[in-house]
């Protein structure tokens, strides 16, 4: 693998779409909530613009829908667009068919607002899991190439844990093939250290993260327009310790990308597959 291969992107989301809740879960649910994706927006345009960043944008596809200029924008500006799904459902809460349904969707979406083709994916929640890997084989069919929607750990949305690989890889299903660029995490006194993004990232203190960083090979950063809109909403009827996990640290986390993106050199996924020879990448066969 490429050395210190570091990947940003940003799931392009509202602030409400809050994953295993029941007031945010549906479209009906979403209706209850003010807009707040435009200005996250700017926020995100405005750091990346002057740090010269390029990055991947994984876009739900009901934000395509409801707001296109936003879409638009974004390939306007040269960025990478990718599909994080129409309706941000966990993937393991759906039948191969609704999720197929689901993808087909998500990609006309995007194809006929920037058109171009769509060919690289994330699961919301990072929800390809052990017994939903049928994904994959989804995936492929469509088309999509390049995933990112493995979290090699253990997590609150499931996890791949027993994926044995935190570095790009070749995924072998059945006998397809398809490039997966799966979330970082370090192992630190045999605990799994997760740092580069959501709630992880707001958590921990800049000089921690840039040791974290320095240490790491290769960094798959995920972060989303509300993890810097610190007066957002908040939830009423989130439990203590989601609260806890959406609300902590959004007044600094801005500042800590920042400085981030000044202390290392980041691409986007477009760029790193590039970088990537996959000809002598780990297979796993799942």
């Amino acid at each position: 693998m490429t050395k210190n291969l570091r990947i940003l992107t940003f799931d392009i989301e509202e602030w409400f779409h809050i994953l295993d809740n029941e007031s945010t879960k549906t479209e009906a649910h979403w209706q209850n909530y003010e807009t707040r994706i435009h200005q996250n927006m700017d926020r995100i345009f405005d750091l990346l613009d002057r740090k010269k960043q390029s990055a991947t944008f994984f876009c739900l596809g009901w934000i395509v829908k409801k707001y296109p200029e936003i879409i638009k924008k974004i390939d306007s500006l040269g960025y990478e667009i990718a599909s994080h799904s129409t309706m941000h459902q966990l993937v393991y809460e759906q039948t191969p068919a609704a999720f197929e349904k689901d993808l087909v969707e998500s990609l006309k979406t995007l194809e006929d607002v920037i058109g171009k083709k769509i060919t690289t994916y994330r699961a919301p929640g990072f929800s390809i899991m052990e017994d939903n890997k049928w994904a994959f084989e989804i995936l492929i069919k469509h088309g999509i190439d390049v995933d990112s929607s493995i979290f090699p750990a253990k997590r609150g949305h499931g996890g791949f844990a027993s994926f044995g690989e935190a570095a790009p890889c070749l995924i072998n299903i059945n006998g397809a093939m398809i490039k997966e660029f799966p979330i970082n995490l370090l192992n630190i006194l045999s605990m799994n250290v997760i740092f580069s993004g959501g709630g992880y990232f707001r958590l921990l203190p800049y000089p921690i993260i840039k040791k974290l960083t320095n240490r790491s090979p290769y960094i798959m950063t995920y972060f989303h327009p509300r993890d810097f809109d610190p007066t957002q909403p908040m939830i009423a009827d989130l439990p203590a310790i989601r609260k806890f996990k959406s609300y902590y640290g959004l007044n600094g986390a801005l500042e800590k990308l920042e400085h981030l993106l000044s202390d290392f050199k980041f691409v986007d996924i477009k760029t790193a597959d590039k970088m990537i020879d996959w000809k002598a990448a780990k297979t796993i066969t799942i």
